[in-house]
């Protein structure tokens, strides 16, 4: 085999691979959610959420809440993969939802697949003591 079929096999070995890996994880998915009135028109979200990291090259890294019309009330950014750490919970503070607000969503991504088309729905009118929890 030459040089130049040499690499080749091992680029194409190295992306088999990598697409393997990818195949596993899968999309990430929303285990649970919980969001806690911290004061007029502000909300903290506690996020639950599973995925088979295999790495930096493949991870879950950011959920965002958004309101029905798909704006954007806040996100949180994951700068490292959690591959020992399944399902895992992080939190966002400052939330901003508008008064009268009856619905949001917590939406998952990661670095493969993108946004997920499986998101979690939170009702804020079955709120208890300023909070409300959904899960799968």
């Amino acid at each position: 085999m030459s040089r130049v079929a040499a690499k080749r096999a091992r680029v194409a070995a190295s992306a088999v691979l990598l697409l393997a890996g990818a195949a596993r994880a899968g999309e990430v998915s929303v285990v649970a959610a919980e969001l806690s009135r911290e004061g007029p028109g502000k909300w903290r979200a506690s996020v639950t959420l599973a995925h088979g990291d295999t790495g930096w090259e493949h991870y879950a890294d950011a959920w965002r809440v958004v309101d029905a019309g798909g704006g954007v009330l806040g996100t949180r950014t994951l700068y490292h993969p959690h591959v020992d750490e399944q399902p895992f919970t992080r939190s966002l503070s400052g939330i901003a939802i508008a008064p009268g607000t009856a619905t949001v969503w917590v939406e998952a991504h990661d670095k493969v697949h993108g946004w997920s088309d499986r998101r979690l729905e939170l009702d804020l009118r079955t709120a208890e003591d300023g909070r409300v929890r959904a899960g799968r």
